[in-house]
Protein backbone atom coordinates (compact mmCIF):
# COMPACT_ATOMS: atom_id res chain seq x y z
CA UNK A 1 0.00 0.00 0.00
CA UNK A 2 1.32 3.61 -0.93
CA UNK A 3 1.95 5.40 2.31
CA UNK A 4 0.62 9.49 2.39
CA UNK A 5 3.28 12.50 3.01
CA UNK A 6 0.18 14.08 3.06
CA UNK A 7 -3.96 13.80 3.80
CA UNK A 8 -6.52 16.44 3.09
CA UNK A 9 -9.76 15.06 4.82
CA UNK A 10 -12.82 16.72 4.33
CA UNK A 11 -11.48 20.22 4.50
CA UNK A 12 -13.89 23.32 4.07
CA UNK A 13 -12.48 26.66 5.38
CA UNK A 14 -12.00 30.47 3.92
CA UNK A 15 -11.48 33.63 4.51
CA UNK A 16 -13.76 35.77 7.74
CA UNK A 17 -14.49 39.62 6.21
CA UNK A 18 -13.68 42.36 8.73
CA UNK A 19 -17.58 43.68 9.65
CA UNK A 20 -18.51 46.85 10.94
CA UNK A 21 -17.45 47.26 14.67
CA UNK A 22 -19.91 45.69 16.69
CA UNK A 23 -20.79 43.28 14.08
CA UNK A 24 -19.63 39.63 13.58
CA UNK A 25 -17.16 38.93 10.71
CA UNK A 26 -18.36 37.80 7.71
CA UNK A 27 -17.56 33.98 6.59
CA UNK A 28 -17.19 33.76 3.00
CA UNK A 29 -16.22 29.86 2.60
CA UNK A 30 -13.68 28.80 -0.13
CA UNK A 31 -12.78 25.61 -0.28
CA UNK A 32 -15.50 22.48 0.46
CA UNK A 33 -15.16 19.02 1.57
CA UNK A 34 -11.94 18.79 -0.12
CA UNK A 35 -10.52 15.32 0.49
CA UNK A 36 -7.04 13.60 -1.01
CA UNK A 37 -4.19 12.53 -0.42
CA UNK A 38 -0.75 12.99 -1.73
CA UNK A 39 1.47 9.38 -1.92
CA UNK A 40 5.07 8.80 -1.45
CA UNK A 41 7.27 9.29 -4.28
CA UNK A 42 4.02 10.61 -7.25
CA UNK A 43 3.45 13.65 -8.68
CA UNK A 44 -0.02 14.92 -7.89
CA UNK A 45 -1.18 17.69 -10.51
CA UNK A 46 -3.90 19.87 -9.17
CA UNK A 47 -6.15 21.67 -12.26
CA UNK A 48 -8.83 24.37 -12.17
CA UNK A 49 -9.62 27.50 -13.59
CA UNK A 50 -8.62 30.88 -12.08
CA UNK A 51 -10.93 31.43 -9.08
CA UNK A 52 -11.56 27.53 -7.87
CA UNK A 53 -10.15 27.94 -4.58
CA UNK A 54 -6.17 26.34 -5.18
CA UNK A 55 -4.71 29.34 -3.74
CA UNK A 56 -6.57 29.07 -0.83
CA UNK A 57 -6.33 24.88 -0.25
CA UNK A 58 -2.35 25.79 -0.47
CA UNK A 59 -2.24 28.36 1.98
CA UNK A 60 -4.19 25.37 4.16
CA UNK A 61 -1.54 22.96 3.25
CA UNK A 62 1.50 25.17 4.24
CA UNK A 63 -0.63 26.26 7.25
CA UNK A 64 -0.85 30.08 6.51
CA UNK A 65 -4.59 29.54 7.02
CA UNK A 66 -6.64 27.24 9.30
CA UNK A 67 -9.39 24.76 8.01
CA UNK A 68 -13.44 25.57 9.48
CA UNK A 69 -13.42 21.43 9.18
CA UNK A 70 -11.30 18.93 8.16
CA UNK A 71 -8.14 18.08 9.27
CA UNK A 72 -5.07 18.44 7.34
CA UNK A 73 -1.92 16.02 8.09
CA UNK A 74 1.41 15.77 7.34
CA UNK A 75 3.30 12.56 7.34
CA UNK A 76 6.88 14.33 6.26
CA UNK A 77 7.58 18.19 7.86
CA UNK A 78 5.92 20.86 5.82
CA UNK A 79 6.33 21.57 2.37
CA UNK A 80 8.83 23.99 0.66
CA UNK A 81 7.11 25.82 -2.25
CA UNK A 82 8.17 26.64 -5.84
CA UNK A 83 6.55 29.68 -6.54
CA UNK A 84 5.06 30.36 -10.08
CA UNK A 85 7.32 33.93 -10.73
CA UNK A 86 10.70 33.46 -9.63
CA UNK A 87 11.87 37.26 -10.45
CA UNK A 88 9.33 38.47 -7.67
CA UNK A 89 10.53 35.30 -5.73
CA UNK A 90 14.02 36.65 -5.32
CA UNK A 91 15.90 39.38 -4.01
CA UNK A 92 17.07 41.86 -6.60
CA UNK A 93 19.91 42.82 -5.02
CA UNK A 94 21.83 39.62 -4.18
CA UNK A 95 23.43 36.46 -6.14
CA UNK A 96 21.54 33.10 -7.10
CA UNK A 97 24.51 31.74 -4.59
CA UNK A 98 23.48 34.08 -1.68
CA UNK A 99 19.28 33.38 -2.36
CA UNK A 100 20.07 29.07 -1.81
CA UNK A 101 22.42 29.77 1.16
CA UNK A 102 19.88 31.75 2.78
CA UNK A 103 17.28 29.61 4.27
CA UNK A 104 20.28 27.43 5.59
CA UNK A 105 21.80 30.56 7.46
CA UNK A 106 18.42 31.56 8.74
CA UNK A 107 17.73 27.84 9.84
CA UNK A 108 21.47 28.19 11.55
CA UNK A 109 22.57 24.42 12.06
CA UNK A 110 25.60 24.57 9.63
CA UNK A 111 29.06 26.86 9.96
CA UNK A 112 29.56 28.65 6.43
CA UNK A 113 32.02 26.15 5.22
CA UNK A 114 29.70 23.57 5.28
CA UNK A 115 26.70 25.62 4.11
CA UNK A 116 28.97 26.74 0.76
CA UNK A 117 29.05 22.75 0.20
CA UNK A 118 25.31 22.14 0.39
CA UNK A 119 24.43 25.00 -1.91
CA UNK A 120 27.25 24.37 -4.59
CA UNK A 121 26.13 20.77 -4.52
CA UNK A 122 22.58 22.05 -4.66
CA UNK A 123 23.14 24.40 -7.51
CA UNK A 124 24.57 21.33 -9.75
CA UNK A 125 21.85 19.33 -8.85
CA UNK A 126 20.05 21.94 -10.55
CA UNK A 127 22.09 22.12 -13.31
CA UNK A 128 23.04 26.01 -12.87
CA UNK A 129 25.60 27.43 -15.10
CA UNK A 130 28.52 27.61 -12.83
CA UNK A 131 28.64 31.32 -14.17
CA UNK A 132 25.43 31.63 -13.00
CA UNK A 133 25.82 31.36 -9.60
CA UNK A 134 26.85 34.95 -8.58
CA UNK A 135 24.85 36.37 -10.98
CA UNK A 136 21.49 38.43 -9.38
CA UNK A 137 18.31 37.75 -11.35
CA UNK A 138 18.53 40.70 -13.38
CA UNK A 139 21.52 39.09 -15.12
CA UNK A 140 19.56 35.64 -15.43
CA UNK A 141 16.93 33.81 -17.78
CA UNK A 142 13.20 32.92 -16.49
CA UNK A 143 14.62 29.63 -16.44
CA UNK A 144 18.10 29.87 -14.68
CA UNK A 145 15.89 32.20 -12.02
CA UNK A 146 13.48 29.25 -12.17
CA UNK A 147 16.42 26.68 -10.79
CA UNK A 148 17.44 29.04 -8.18
CA UNK A 149 14.08 28.87 -6.86
CA UNK A 150 13.83 25.26 -7.06
CA UNK A 151 17.81 24.86 -5.37
CA UNK A 152 16.41 27.58 -2.20
CA UNK A 153 13.51 25.22 -1.83
CA UNK A 154 15.43 21.80 -1.69
CA UNK A 155 18.46 23.19 0.01
CA UNK A 156 16.54 21.94 3.91
CA UNK A 157 15.81 18.42 2.17
CA UNK A 158 12.23 18.65 2.31
CA UNK A 159 10.37 15.07 0.67
CA UNK A 160 7.66 16.85 -0.17
CA UNK A 161 7.01 19.96 -2.21
CA UNK A 162 4.34 22.33 -3.88
CA UNK A 163 5.08 23.88 -6.92
CA UNK A 164 2.24 26.23 -7.36
CA UNK A 165 2.24 27.44 -11.67
CA UNK A 166 6.21 26.69 -11.96
CA UNK A 167 6.56 26.84 -15.56
CA UNK A 168 3.62 29.54 -16.48
CA UNK A 169 6.05 32.14 -16.87
CA UNK A 170 8.18 30.03 -19.12
CA UNK A 171 8.33 30.01 -22.70
CA UNK A 172 7.54 26.23 -23.61
CA UNK A 173 10.75 24.87 -24.46
CA UNK A 174 11.98 26.26 -21.18
CA UNK A 175 9.18 24.78 -19.63
CA UNK A 176 10.28 21.19 -21.08
CA UNK A 177 13.68 21.71 -19.37
CA UNK A 178 11.84 22.40 -16.33
CA UNK A 179 9.65 19.41 -16.33
CA UNK A 180 12.45 17.51 -16.57
CA UNK A 181 13.91 18.41 -13.95
CA UNK A 182 11.29 18.31 -11.54
CA UNK A 183 10.95 14.20 -12.84
CA UNK A 184 15.10 14.06 -12.34
CA UNK A 185 14.66 15.39 -9.00
CA UNK A 186 11.55 13.30 -7.81
CA UNK A 187 13.87 9.98 -8.77
CA UNK A 188 16.88 11.39 -7.44
CA UNK A 189 16.34 12.59 -4.39
CA UNK A 190 13.39 10.34 -3.27
CA UNK A 191 10.56 13.48 -3.47
CA UNK A 192 7.15 13.97 -3.75
CA UNK A 193 4.98 17.23 -5.35
CA UNK A 194 1.80 18.47 -5.64
CA UNK A 195 1.85 20.38 -8.42
CA UNK A 196 -0.68 23.14 -8.90
CA UNK A 197 -2.04 23.95 -12.66
CA UNK A 198 -4.47 25.50 -14.98
CA UNK A 199 -2.49 24.15 -17.99
CA UNK A 200 -3.90 20.55 -18.84
CA UNK A 201 -0.93 20.18 -21.02
CA UNK A 202 1.72 20.69 -18.85
CA UNK A 203 -0.11 18.13 -15.93
CA UNK A 204 -0.21 15.29 -18.26
CA UNK A 205 3.40 15.40 -19.44
CA UNK A 206 4.09 15.33 -15.71
CA UNK A 207 1.75 14.03 -13.28
CA UNK A 208 0.79 10.88 -12.01
CA UNK A 209 -2.74 11.51 -10.57
CA UNK A 210 -4.56 14.61 -10.97
CA UNK A 211 -7.33 16.39 -9.20
CA UNK A 212 -9.69 18.69 -10.49
CA UNK A 213 -11.50 21.54 -8.87
CA UNK A 214 -14.13 23.41 -9.56
CA UNK A 215 -15.64 26.22 -7.06
CA UNK A 216 -13.62 25.25 -3.82
CA UNK A 217 -14.51 21.13 -5.24
CA UNK A 218 -12.23 18.38 -5.99
CA UNK A 219 -15.41 17.04 -9.07
CA UNK A 220 -13.13 14.36 -10.39
CA UNK A 221 -9.84 12.50 -9.49
CA UNK A 222 -7.81 9.57 -10.55
CA UNK A 223 -4.87 8.52 -12.50
CA UNK A 224 -3.70 10.62 -15.19
CA UNK A 225 -4.37 8.65 -18.18
CA UNK A 226 -7.84 7.73 -16.93
CA UNK A 227 -9.32 10.98 -16.19
CA UNK A 228 -7.49 12.15 -19.26
CA UNK A 229 -8.76 9.21 -21.73
CA UNK A 230 -12.44 8.73 -20.16
CA UNK A 231 -13.44 11.87 -18.04
CA UNK A 232 -16.25 11.67 -15.90
CA UNK A 233 -17.28 15.28 -15.11
CA UNK A 234 -18.88 17.63 -17.53
CA UNK A 235 -16.09 20.09 -16.25
CA UNK A 236 -13.21 18.25 -16.72
CA UNK A 237 -14.71 16.98 -20.07
CA UNK A 238 -14.76 21.23 -20.59
CA UNK A 239 -11.62 21.74 -19.87
CA UNK A 240 -9.76 19.17 -21.84
CA UNK A 241 -11.72 20.52 -24.65
CA UNK A 242 -10.48 23.87 -24.24
CA UNK A 243 -6.32 22.36 -23.80
CA UNK A 244 -6.57 20.51 -27.50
Amino acid sequence: MKEPVLEVRHVSGGYRESGVLGTRKRYQEVIQDVDFCVYHGEILGLVGESGTGKTTLTRMILGMLKPESGEIIHHTKRPQIIFQDPYSSLNPVYTAEWAVEEPLRVFGKYDAKERKRRVYEMLERVKLPRECWNAKPDDLSGGQRQRVCIAAALIQRPRFLIADEPVSALDVTIQAKILDLIKELRDDLDLSFLFISHDLNVVYQLCDRVLVMKSGRIVEQGDIEEVYNNPKSEYTKKLLEASL
